[in-house]
C-alpha cells in the first residue's frame, strides 16, 4: 500500500509469497539457522529492509519463542519447515496490527528533477539560497554535501549514514573542495552528482523506516475483543455518575477519548486535522442512534458502539501520523 511516496508494509506481501523452507546443508536447523533464513526470505520481500528488532522480538513473543533458547535447538525439516511458516506469518501479523510506513528510495524523484530543466533549475536555486547564508552570491562546492542534507529523503535522497556510496560520488565530482560557486556554476556541479546518485540508486534501493505511525483500528479492534480490557476502558471513562442521560454520556465519552484516544489505538488528535473530522462523524452518528434517558449500563454500551465505529472507520481508511506530534 502506497500514500504519496510512502509505502505501508501491513504484510499483506508476506502472505502472498511461497513459504517453502529452502534447502539446507544436513538433516537437521538449528534455530539460529532457521531464524536467519526466515528474517532473510522477509527481508527480500519487504524491498531489502533489514528488519527493525522489535518486529522481530515482537514476533517471537506472538509464537511463544524464546530466541536465546530455540538458537541452540535441532530440528528435522519438517519441524524446522513448520516453524519458518510460523514465523514468517507472525512477523506479517505484527505488521497486519502495527504496520511499517517507509520510503523507498530508487531514484525516481532525482530522475524527475533532472529530466525536467524548470524544476531542476528551480531545485538548484532553493537549494543554493539556502546554503548561501550570508547572502554573498558564492558558496564553496563542498556545500554540495549539504545540499544533498537538504534534499532529504523527501527528495530522494538517503543519509550517508545508510547509503555510503554517496561519498565516493561526491569524490568522484570534486564535491569536496572550497572553490567558490555561483548559483549557475552550483546547480551545473550539483547536476552530475544527483545523476549518479539517481544511478546507484536505482542499482541498490534504500528503504527508510519513516517515524510515522499508521492507525487502522487494528489496536481498538483487539481491545474490543479483550471483555476484560474493554471493561477496564469503560470504567475509566464512566468514573463519574452524572452520565444519566445521552448527551452527558456521549460528551464524557468524547472528552475521555480525545484526551487519551492514542492509548487505546486512536490517532492523537489535533486542532485542523482530519481527526476532528472522524470525530465529528462517529458522534453525529452516535447522536442519531441514542435519545433520551439513559443509566450507566446504556452508556456503557455507548462506549463499545463508539469504539467499534472508530475502529471501522480507521479499517476503511487508516490515518497516518507523525510519531512526534
Amino acid at each position: 500500500m502506497t500514500d504519496g511516496g510512502l509505502t505501508v508494509l501491513d504484510g499483506t506481501t508476506l502472505r502472498n509469497i511461497e513459504l517453502r523452507l529452502p534447502d539446507t546443508n544436513g538433516a537437521v536447523v538449528t534455530g539460529a539457522e532457521l531464524l536467519s533464513i526466515a528474517e532473510t526470505a522477509t527481508s527480500s520481500s519487504l524491498f531489502g529492509l533489514s528488519l527493525p528488532e522489535f518486529l522481530k522480538s515482537n514476533a517471537l513473543k506472538r509464537i511463544h519463542i524464546d530466541a536465546v533458547n530455540f538458537s541452540s535447538k535441532e530440528f528435522d525439516r519438517e519441524e524446522a519447515s513448520s516453524k519458518f511458516n510460523d514465523y514468517v506469518i507472525a512477523i506479517a501479523d505484527e505488521l497486519k496490527d502495527d504496520p511499517l510506513v517507509v520510503s523507498i528510495l530508487d531514484g525516481s524523484p532525482l530522475r524527475l528533477f533532472l529530466e525536467d530543466e524548470d524544476d531542476f533549475a528551480m531545485l538548484a536555486e532553493n537549494l543554493f539560497t539556502d546554503l548561501d547564508i550570508v547572502d554573498k552570491g558564492k558558496i564553496q562546492k563542498n556545500e554540495i554535501r549539504n545540499a544533498l542534507d537538504h534534499m532529504g529523503v523527501e527528495l530522494g535522497v538517503p543519509p550517508i549514514s545508510e547509503f555510503p556510496s554517496i561519498e565516493d560520488i561526491l569524490k568522484k565530482h570534486g564535491a569536496e573542495g572550497e572553490e567558490e560557486l555561483g548559483q549557475a556554476q552550483f546547480a551545473e556541479s550539483l547536476q552530475p552528482v544527483l545523476q549518479d546518485l539517481a544511478d546507484a540508486l536505482s542499482d541498490k534501493n534504500i528503504v527508510i523506516i519513516q517515524n510515522i505511525k499508521i492507525s487502522n483500528g487494528s489496536k481498538l479492534r483487539k481491545l474490543l475483543a479483550d471483555e476484560e480490557e474493554l471493561n477496564n476502558v469503560i470504567e475509566k471513562i464512566l468514573v463519574t455518575d452524572d452520565a444519566k442521560d445521552r448527551k452527558v454520556c456521549t460528551k464524557v465519552i468524547r472528552a475521555f477519548l480525545e484526551k487519551n484516544g492514542p492509548m487505546i489505538g486512536l490517532p492523537p488528535l489535533k486542532p485542523n486535522d482530519v481527526m476532528v473530522l472522524l470525530y465529528d462523524q462517529v458522534f453525529a452518528e452516535v447522536d442519531e442512534k441514542t435519545s433520551g434517558d439513559i443509566d450507566r449500563d446504556k452508556c456503557a454500551e455507548l462506549v463499545k458502539s463508539t469504539l467499534e465505529k472508530f475502529a471501522e472507520l480507521l479499517g476503511a481508511n487508516p490515518i497516518l501520523h507523525d510519531l512526534d506530534n
